[in-house]
């Protein structure tokens, strides 16, 4: 009866020991040569094994497995939010890193809240997942202390708190390379749009900014320094402070992309040109900024590099151990920077 027919039991699973069964070997031989973690075997019964596998229709059981190891092959990734381009990037060098070692990365996005990063945390926890990497740590806020009191594992990316496990670019160098540019190019009065004062990201730019300048000896002028968060829209009303001011610096490092964008606006909102009247300098080398009408000179970050840093620290993670890895920036110039003209 065609009724019947419909509702026949779905086809069985095939198993391993199907497979071993198959192929004539024992079930713990087949386990290793289908083990995707495990380098790839090249030999007779390597390949007799994955070639009866793929005939039969085998695949992996991934509980299972998690089950047997006492993992799950997720990592729990947190983030502020998903439409900051900076976090995307992250986020996907993140999901590569894990499946080169077979794992899958999972996001979350908290909006920069500490409550919300909270509940994320706790909904990745309770998924099983063998260890979180937030990029959400705060200097305000201890989650990551609880996080160790409770024993699970976690790294921090791209921000740190001075007590976690953290990989990071070096802010500090990337902050003095973005206004040492400047300053060779012969301009002196530089404004800086300084990001929220909870990252140490933001900090340590801050501080790269402050260096150059006392290097090259310039004292450093509050008037020019103008907080914001890192979205695009304070990037423009910091902007917009900046050129406001009676005496308007004739260059700007805005500590990340987005608020580089949001001073571009400012700046043709004012009637001025980059970088004949103002020079404007970025961080993070996000891919839309390089094919701007006027492309930005700006500082990239290793979002790769950081991202394997990140995923060795937390496999390796030894409880009540602290490590941090730092990779260098690089400054990339464009034609939004040039030596400032004569007023």
């Amino acid at each position: 009866m065609e009724g019947d027919q419909n509702h026949q039991n779905p086809k069985k699973r095939v198993t391993l020991l199907d497979v071993a069964k198959a192929s004539g070997f024992s079930k713990s031989t087949v386990s290793r040569i289908l083990d995707e973690r495990l380098p790839k075997a090249d030999n007779p019964s390597a390949r007799r094994v994955r070639e009866v596998a793929e005939k039969l229709g085998y695949v992996r059981d991934l509980s299972a497995a998690s089950l047997r190891r006492g993992s799950t092959g997720q990592i729990g990734v947190i983030v502020p939010r998903l439409t900051d381009t900076v976090m995307a990037m992250l986020y996907e060098s993140l999901a590569k890193a894990a499946s080169r070692n077979g794992q899958f990365a999972i996001v979350a996005t908290t909006d920069d809240n500490p409550d919300a990063g909270r509940a994320a945390a706790e909904a990745l926890i309770r998924r099983g997942v063998d260890g979180l990497i937030m990029s959400t740590a705060r200097t305000d806020d201890r989650f990551t202390d609880e996080l160790r009191d409770r024993g699970i594992p976690f790294v921090l990316a791209l921000r740190q708190n001075g007590q976690s496990s953290a990989a990071i670019g070096d802010d500090q160098l990337g902050g003095y390379l973005a206004t040492r540019h400047l300053l060779d190019l012969g301009h002196r009065r530089i404004g800086l749009i300084t990001g929220p004062d909870y990252a140490t990201s933001a900090r340590g730019r801050r501080e790269g900014y402050c260096k150059a300048l006392q290097e090259a000896g310039i004292a450093v002028a509050s008037d020019l320094i103008m907080a914001s968060t890192f979205s695009i829209e304070s990037g423009e009303v910091a902007a917009e402070q900046l050129l406001n001011l009676q005496d308007r610096p004739t260059a700007i490092f805005a500590v990340n992309d987005n608020t580089a964008i949001g001073a571009l606006s400012a700046i043709a909102g004012s009637g001025l040109s980059v970088p004949h009247d103002i020079s404007l300098v970025g961080y993070n080398d996000i891919p839309i900024v390089s094919r701007l009408p006027v492309p930005l000179t700006t500082v990239k970050v290793p979002f790769d590099h950081i991202a394997e840093m990140a995923l060795q620290l937390l496999n390796s993670a030894t409880e009540g151990t602290r490590e941090v890895r730092v990779a260098t920036p690089s400054l990339i110039p464009r034609k939004s920077t040039a030596a400032p003209r004569a007023r």
